[in-house]
């Protein structure tokens, strides 16, 4: 029983994370809280589907198709489809019908599917198409700037972005950080100290909160069921 993942980065500013997976006797796994919203692809007993799958704000479980390969898009902070607004996806998704093996349907145009190595293309061709927009301010902030904008401004930019409150996002993206660092071996203590909790029982509720486990749990070498991409930033 396993649910193999692989992932790896991008150098597209659209792009957080490309990945990939196959399932083998696993029933169910523990869908994380995410920021990101994905664009996911599967195949299931010969049938390919297509979903959009907006962030989660909270770690829920969800049904794995048994013997079933996944490959996935998942987007950057700030990039969204206006065709499809954010704030709808949120704990949600919705599914793209009429997909074959080759192509599928997105905002009235034929695409072909995409691949593991060539997501970088398809993106492209999305933002060419007007698929996808950037709100350049909020990745900006993210990663330490000042614009000259009101917080009330920079909250409703975020939201309208994301689907999400800028705390939201901060408080998701630190428990998955705590998360890693515990499966990596480092005592809860510490975690409290680098990551600026205020201490262990706080640790303990955004971690039950957002990625379904206890410190406990996430340093088991065998969990009792898998978990959704989780991985080093």
């Amino acid at each position: 029983m396993s649910l193999e993942v692989e992932s790896r980065p991008s150098d597209s500013p659209y792009i957080e994370r490309v990945w990939r997976s196959r399932s083998h006797g696993v029933g169910q796994m523990t869908s994380i809280a995410t920021a990101h919203w994905d664009l996911v692809f599967w195949e299931h007993r010969g049938r390919v589907n297509v979903a959009v799958q907006g962030p989660e704000s909270k770690a829920s479980p969800a049904p794995v198709p048994e013997d079933a390969t996944f490959f996935g898009i998942s987007f950057s902070l700030g990039t969204s489809t206006p065709h499809l607004p954010i704030g709808r996806l949120v704990d949600g998704s919705v599914e793209i019908p009429d997909a074959t093996p080759r192509s599928f349907w997105l905002k009235g145009s034929a695409w072909r599917l995409p691949d593991y190595d060539n997501a970088e293309v398809f993106v492209r061709r999305m933002v060419r198409e007007d698929v996808l927009a950037r709100d350049p301010v909020v990745g900006a902030v993210l990663r330490g700037a000042s614009p000259e904008l009101s917080e009330r401004t920079l909250q409703r930019r975020f939201v309208a972005a994301t689907g999400l409150t800028r705390g939201a996002i901060r408080q998701i993206g630190r428990a998955r950080r705590a998360a890693v660092l515990i499966q990596e071996g480092v005592p809860a203590h510490d975690v409290v100290h680098r990551l600026g909790y205020f201490d262990q029982p706080h640790l303990a509720r955004s971690l039950t909160r957002y990625i379904g486990r206890t410190a406990t749990q996430l340093s088991e070498r065998e969990p009792s069921s898998p978990l959704s991409l989780l991985y080093k930033t």
